[in-house]
């Protein structure tokens, strides 16, 4: 950030932040941003190609000596903590920037009772809620906010298309359950004796892959007892991604298990649905195999519409950067919702947001295998600097 001519600080939650002000000191900001945090086991391109994309296009503004020639400031900002790994409750940095982090979130703690204060504090933040308080944004003061991201999906590379305009962010709902039965030993206790929380656990998670595969057949209106079409709950998926035992032994009836369940869709009535028909069901189940059940919401963020004047320019940048690299007429640039969750979330309670989408190989991500070809990372900060020359820069600064 220092390198491309910006003034740079860190702030309360560790977000780190890049400026560049403008000729009209009284301007608003346009905000350019991703997250610096990746998944356990992950590839290198996910949150941080929008970090270096936005830096790079304002590093050849500096070049061109246009950077301090800008009709609105400019900021970068590398999110602290977007996945929510360690905490389960995503989008930490994004969220207090757009005062969306409650300072009790402060309190969350990880697996091993560390909270989000204690771990601030060790790296010599405050940590406290007016420090919190100071990291947020006024909204009067920011013009919108635009993220480039990897796709984390195999859409543009089946279209043959480097770029896509995101259109729209599924919400989501992230669960925790825990199952509690009766610790005994594997040899013992007879089989209708039992009460399993490893069996009851492998009996739900099941349940929950039918309900998210055939939603339809679980699911009725209230109002005149209409149905659910299948259609209606397009792009809906639901994750069990961790899953853990105690004691933990080969020749032990668990006494405890816990998992984690990830539920995504367009629609947020539909993900309402699912989230209810669930928590029904485990109670159900529970129930009937005689342990108990506690469902804990770590984590709920409503579907994202992008702006759709952001969007269409660029749109517009893309579709002039893809051409000029390619030399052939090319078609409309794709248009795509998003499954994942992306600091936009956060960021469009602050301010309208845009996002552009850079094709991956294999539609793979969150994995060492996650790969962006230098073409499709230059046509990406191509995007971005066409944007800023078109809008943002001079006299062309979009009202």
């Amino acid at each position: 950030m220092r390198d491309a001519g910006l003034r740079t600080w860190v702030d309360q939650m560790g977000n780190v932040h890049g400026r560049s002000e403008a000729l009209n000191t009284t301007a608003e900001t346009l905000l350019i941003g991703s997250h610096a945090d990746t998944v356990v086991d992950a590839g290198k391109f996910d949150g941080s190609l929008g970090i270096i994309c936005a830096i790079s296009a304002l590093k050849v503004l500096k070049t061109n000596g246009k950077l301090h020639k800008l009709s609105r400031p400019v900021e970068v900002i590398a999110f602290s903590d977007e996945e929510g790994v360690r905490f389960q409750s995503t989008f930490l940095g994004s969220a207090a920037i757009a005062g969306q982090l409650p300072a009790s979130a402060l309190r969350t703690s990880d697996k091993n009772g560390a909270t989000i204060q204690d771990v601030l504090k060790e790296n010599s933040f405050e940590g406290s809620d007016a420090s919190l308080l100071q990291v947020k944004y006024d909204p009067e003061s920011v013009w919108g906010y635009i993220e480039v991201h990897i796709e984390q999906g195999p859409v543009l590379e089946s279209l043959g298309s480097p770029l896509g305009i995101v259109k729209g962010i599924a919400g989501q709902t992230r669960l925790k359950v825990k199952v509690s039965g009766s610790q005994g030993h594997a040899g013992t206790v007879p089989m209708l004796m039992r009460q399993d929380s490893m069996v009851a656990a492998a009996e739900l998670i099941v349940n929950l892959e039918s309900l998210c595969k055939y939603p339809d057949r679980a699911l009725t209106y209230k109002e005149q007892c209409g149905s659910y079409k299948k259609e209606s709950f397009s792009g809906l998926v639901c994750t069990v991604g961790e899953i853990s035992s105690w004691p933990g032994a080969s020749n032990v009836i668990p006494g405890q298990v816990n998992f984690t369940v990830d539920i995504r869709a367009m629609d947020d009535d539909d993900r309402g649905a699912i989230v209810t028909e669930f928590s029904r069901q485990v109670y159900q189940i529970c129930d009937n195999r005689m342990v108990n059940c506690t469902i804990e919401h770590k984590h709920t963020a409503e579907a994202v519409h992008c702006d759709s004047e952001l969007s269409q320019q660029l749109k517009q940048a893309a579709h002039s950067t893809v051409k000029k690299m390619s030399r052939k007429i090319q078609d409309e640039v794709p248009v795509l919702m998003s499954g994942a969750g992306h600091d936009a979330m956060a960021m469009s309670h602050l301010t309208k947001v845009g996002m552009l989408f850079v094709r991956c190989r294999g539609g793979v991500s969150h994995s060492p295998d996650e790969y962006v070809s230098d073409n499709d990372v230059w046509a990406a900060g191509l995007v971005l600097l066409h944007f800023l020359d078109q809008h943002v820069s001079g006299d062309c600064m979009s009202s």
